[in-house]
């Protein structure tokens, strides 16, 4: 059986049994419960002058980040580190919403195809995803995030990975402050493992990028991502610990590469293009909406969560279509009209997927409903059949094998430590001088 993703009963299993074997080593501790009343698990492995945060699991249908920061334990247990400049505390918190995680766990074993993964996967609405502060107070902070937080407050890591695993597209990295020399190794990992880099990803459309596939985040004055989107990258988890000193890297890992997210060559008709996608998004979300109001009161209480983030979608698709208008993009050199193939398919890809895991969610929601709702179930099923097909007929996405996602992540971490380590220690300076 090739490698698969584990679940978060294995990867609970298998860090308890790493601590167990390596007592002098490695020590296992819960820092809170999830909202279902899941431990929050961190185990941390080595010591030394320097704390390393590593955040697994942030985005519920994400799961390589797991496989890595296990991967990485099981690689600092057998390196046996000393006390030298380069040697660190690693704290691994092995999934971060461990409750999402396991409804994704339905499409884990496979087969690996679109149609399989959107009919089954599961991503909670914005602000029931722990890796976000925005618009909470402190009281408001989900149990996920306090205790994430405390443990970075607790800690204060000279460097914080947070490990994505985006589904189509292709590998980059962001940065909460600069790594120079981090796109060499970025390259040459993804060269040797057949991994696309994206030269223009949805997430850091707007900032700054010092190398192939490294993104430096802007600072709060300027514009981040797109407004239509709540997510806003100052008001995370990312930067929460950034009075510390602390570099945070967010590493993308894709499961199914499309090449083109690496073309730099020009776009033919990259208005005509995005009129395009803008036109069906918009006429899928109406569709959706349908199907949504159709069965709404119908829907059990247990699968609620499935249709806020459907509504959700409902609720930010016009002005995000709105945003892709040519007048939107002025600021570009060429505008609209100057865009290359990869920032087309990066916007391309961001519509489709944001259709099919709303798509994939309703149609879960409705399973749950019966026999009652089988003509909308059959509705949804055959639309989601037709928007897999155009979606695997632009993107071309191939699978990668897990095992090279988790490799990818992990030599990019290692990489990122690597230099981080040997930059100098203001980030820890700052953080003893808080301690004290």
């Amino acid at each position: 059986m090739a490698p698969r993703y584990p679940t978060v009963g294995e990867l609970t299993a298998r860090a308890a049994a790493l601590a167990a074997a390596y007592p002098e080593r490695a020590a296992l501790r819960r820092i809170g419960r999830s909202r279902g009343g899941e431990p929050l698990t961190l185990l941390t492995v080595g010591h030394g002058a320097r704390d390393v945060l590593v955040v697994a699991g942030p985005h519920a249908n994400e799961p390589v980040g797991g496989a890595t920061a296990l991967r990485l334990a099981e690689h600092l247990v057998d390196a046996a580190p000393g006390d030298g400049p380069g040697a660190a505390a690693w704290h691994l918190l092995i999934c971060l919403d461990p409750d999402g995680a396991r409804r994704n766990e339905r499409w884990l074993q496979g087969p690996m195809t679109l149609g399989h993964h959107f009919r089954r996967m599961f991503r909670p609405n914005f602000y029931e995803q722990p890796e976000w502060l925005h618009a909470r107070s402190e009281a408001e902070l989900l149990p996920e995030t306090r205790a994430l937080v405390d443990l970075q407050d607790e800690i204060r890591p000279f460097l914080q990975f947070s490990l994505h695993g985006v589904d189509i597209g292709g590998s980059f990295v962001q940065l909460t402050r600069s790594l120079p020399g981090l796109a060499g190794p970025l390259a040459r990992s993804a060269a040797d493992l057949d991994i696309p880099l994206e030269l223009s990803p949805f997430d850091a459309f707007f900032w700054p990028s010092p190398g192939t596939g490294v993104f430096d985040m802007p600072p709060p004055t300027r514009r981040d991502q797109f407004t239509a989107t709540p997510s806003s990258s100052h008001a995370s988890t990312w930067y929460h610990p950034y009075r510390y000193g602390t570099v945070t890297a967010i590493v993308e890992a894709p499961m199914w590469a499309a090449d083109e997210i690496a073309d730099a060559s020009a776009h033919p008709d990259p208005q005509g293009a995005m009129t395009a996608v803008g036109r069906l998004t918009e006429r899928d979300a109406e569709f959706l909406a349908e199907m949504a109001d159709r069965v709404r009161p119908r829907i059990p209480a247990q699968v609620a969560p499935l249709l806020r983030t459907v509504d959700e979608f409902r609720r930010s698709c016009p002005s995000l279509v709105a945003e892709w208008s040519p007048e939107s993009f002025a600021a570009f050199p060429g505008g609209l009209g100057g865009f290359n193939r990869a920032q087309v398919l990066a916007l391309t890809i961001a519509a489709r997927r944001l259709v099919l895991r709303t798509a994939g969610m309703l149609f879960q929601a409705v399973e749950a409903c019966g026999p009652a709702a089988h003509d909308v179930r059959d509705r949804l099923d055959r639309f989601l059949t037709a928007r897999c097909s155009v979606f695997e007929q632009r993107c071309r996405p191939r699978w990668i094998p897990v095992e090279h996602q988790v490799e990818h992540q992990f030599r990019v971490v290692r990489s990122a430590f690597g230099l981080a380590a040997s930059s100098g220690t203001q980030g820890q300076n700052t953080a003893a001088s808080a301690r004290a």
